[in-house]
């Protein structure tokens, strides 16, 4: 017995060559760069070369451009020729499919009909039904409908080739979405029920596994492990009297897309969809989301949602799928081989499992602090103490040529002597922010040193503890705190903005306050420059999302700073270290986030746009419970804070009081 395979180097093809080789020797069509691919595989599962024999070929060429001595040295000996090659990604345009599996599935009919093979067995699939609405037997294919995907159409070309255009016997299969190895998990790419994975892995993430939500019945849903395909499609092109029949390898109990979403869900423990929204409900929402949905701005949004996900577009096609499919006579030839489909919980765990160690496309993030700034220039301003000294060290220990900026010179040149000590690159510029001249003096010395700056952290700032009773006649405390803490920072990312759009790479960090989240009272000055800022920032990225540049506010918590220490209660107060802010700092240059916060900060935000009059009896408790600085009319010494102002000052960590 003597075999023929094309895709013998494909998730199927590859399976169901150890099956046939136990029958006889296996040629293989295989592109002189894929040889070494067909010997890995054929290694792996200790196939002796002697039974699998690469033949070189390409599927694009007539006669499958096999050389006439390897064509002499078939004809007669080849009993089977299977037909597996395809080009099965739903992605793919008219031309690259067409080209695939209706002018290969002609060229591997023309070879076969060369070498007189005795049986043509073309592995098609259950899309050559289309969007057929309703039940597809095995008997049909002329009934097909809605075949404008050039996936559907082609599959059903070919189909259709190798029906009406060859004399030889012929045998067609159409196997369900086939997944991974029900035993193993093992697939080879990430398809059909996989594009989902990762809105499971979110949700898991978001929420409790508990959490009932709401979800989409969606349509048809006929998944079949790969395990079961190659066994099937040897079991039955070996039996005899079969020639001239369809088999649709399907399993016999489809689901609907919300129920198979849930399997998957059980199986990685995310939350499951205890409400499902049939199609027929959806079909009866109001015309004018139909017209939204054709919006310019409703789509963009969509694509970017699908995007995140890994999602291709084409892939909703099949969330209304309307096609069932029948295989009883099939069924009942696999069932007395003993031959099934196994139940989709048995082996759901083992997909989800294969794909969250191997394929999720996260794991060839590079998610370190090298390889986002590794060779890359970092300006951090205040950097000669507290955050900007600690971030700056992390900055430079991974590669960073970090551009110092602080008013201190001594304490700055401290900072870049330790960096270079360490092995880093670092560049002190002295500068007072506040001094517009000597700013601009700064961003041009930067400019012709450096050429650019990559990443924009801007740090410097100060604070203010003040109620603004006691402020009534300092208008020029917030005049001081917004030339810093606002219009420098501006100043600095209008310099450096334009060079990060041109390459369409960059980030500008700006380091806010938790206190703009939760409106802390005595810090009116402080927190308004910071608000100042994060709208700036807001602003800036809607107009430049898309370019590749980033915009990252931090909403630090209090942190054990020199900017801290002149208010002395907080020497009272658990803060966090410079090291652990610049850990967050360092969290916003590798995930590049809209926003980083701690979840007390967030949970300040939500509470303010809820219940803003509880936030409010909040925030004025805890102002009369703290006192003023020791600095402010009236006060004396530093006074002991009382225990329930030590109590609420721990449990909301970081919070301005």
């Amino acid at each position: 017995m003597a075999y023929f395979v094309t895709g013998g180097t494909g998730f199927i093809g590859s399976r169901l060559l150890p099956l046939l080789a136990a029958r006889g020797t296996v040629y293989v069509l295989a592109r002189a760069g894929s040889r070494a691919a067909l010997e890995a595989r054929c290694s792996a599962a200790g196939l002796a070369p002697a039974r699998v024999i690469a033949i070189e070929g390409d599927l694009d060429l007539p006669g499958l451009g096999i050389s006439a001595r390897d064509s002499e040295l078939l004809r007669g000996r080849i009993r089977h020729v299977y037909h597996l090659a395809a080009l099965y990604d739903i992605t793919a345009d008219d031309q690259a499919t067409t080209r695939a599996n209706v002018a290969g599935t002609a060229h591997a009919l023309d070879f076969a009909a060369a070498i007189g093979c005795e049986c043509f067995h073309h592995v098609s699939s259950i899309a050559a039904a289309g969007l057929y609405r309703g039940t597809f037997t095995e008997a049909m294919f002329d009934e097909a409908t809605g075949l404008d995907h050039p996936y559907f159409r082609t599959k059903h070309e070919a189909e259709g080739r190798v029906r009406a255009e060859t004399r030889m016997p012929w045998r067609i299969y159409r196997p369900a979405m086939v997944v991974g190895d029900s035993h193993t998990g093992i697939i080879d790419k990430i398809d059909g029920p996989y594009y989902f994975f990762k809105l499971l892995q979110k949700l898991r993430a978001q929420w409790p596994g508990w959490l009932p939500l709401v979800g989409l019945e969606g349509g048809w849903v006929n998944l079949v492990p790969v395990d079961f395909v190659v066994r099937a499609l040897d079991h039955l092109s070996h039996l005899g009297g079969h020639d001239g029949e369809c088999f649709h390898l399907t399993d016999p109990r489809p689901r609907r897309l919300g129920e198979t979403l849930n399997v998957f869900a059980k199986a990685a423990h995310a939350p499951q969809a205890a409400v499902r929204l049939d199609p027929a409900l959806i079909a009866q929402v109001p015309s004018v989301l139909g017209a939204a949905a054709g919006l310019e701005l409703v789509q963009r949004l969509g694509y970017e949602l699908l995007d995140g996900l890994g999602v291709p577009p084409a892939a909703l096609a099949f969330i209304n799928y309307p096609t069932r499919f029948t295989a009883e006579p099939t069924t009942a030839l696999l069932a007395a081989a003993g031959i099934r489909v196994p139940p989709l919980e048995d082996y759901a765990w083992r997909l989800w499992d294969h794909w969250e160690r191997k394929l999720d496309p996260d794991l060839s993030l590079d998610r370190s602090l090298g390889g986002a700034v590794g060779g890359r220039i970092v300006l951090v301003t205040g950097a000669s103490s507290g955050i900007g000294r600690a971030s700056a060290l992390r900055l430079a220990e991974a590669g960073a040529t970090v551009l110092l900026v602080a008013r201190d010179p001594a304490r700055l040149g401290e900072v870049e002597a330790t960096i270079r000590a360490r092995g880093g690159v670092a560049h002190a510029y002295p500068c007072d922010l506040t001094d517009q001249a000597r700013l601009a003096a700064l961003i041009e010395a930067v400019h012709a040193a450096h050429g650019r700056v990559d990443v924009l952290v801007n740090n410097a700032g100060r604070s203010i503890r003040r109620g603004i009773r006691e402020a009534y006649g300092r208008l020029h405390d917030y005049e001081r705190l917004m030339q810093l803490n606002y219009l420098a920072a501006v100043q600095l990312t209008l310099a450096f903005l334009p060079g990060m759009a041109e390459r369409r790479a960059g980030q500008v960090v700006n380091i806010s306050s938790i206190g703009v989240l939760t409106s802390a009272p005595r810090f009116s000055a402080y927190v308004a420059s910071k608000a100042a800022l994060e709208a700036f920032s807001r602003c800036a990225a809607a107009e430049y999302a898309g370019s590749g540049v980033a915009f990252t506010v931090i909403n630090m918590p209090l942190v054990r700073t020199p900017m801290i220490a002149p208010t002395r209660i907080y020497e009272q107060m658990p803060t966090i270290s410079p090291e652990e802010a610049a850990e967050m700092v360092v969290e916003a240059v590798i995930r590049r986030p809209q926003r980083l916060a701690t979840r007390l900060g967030l949970f300040a935000q939500w509470l303010q746009l809820l219940s803003p009059a509880i936030a409010e009896a909040v925030m004025n408790s805890a102002y009369r419970m703290f006192p003023e600085n020791p600095a402010a009319p009236g006060e004396g010494g530093v006074k002991a804070l009382a225990p329930e102002a030590v109590a609420l000052s721990k449990l909301l960590r970081g919070v301005h009081w």
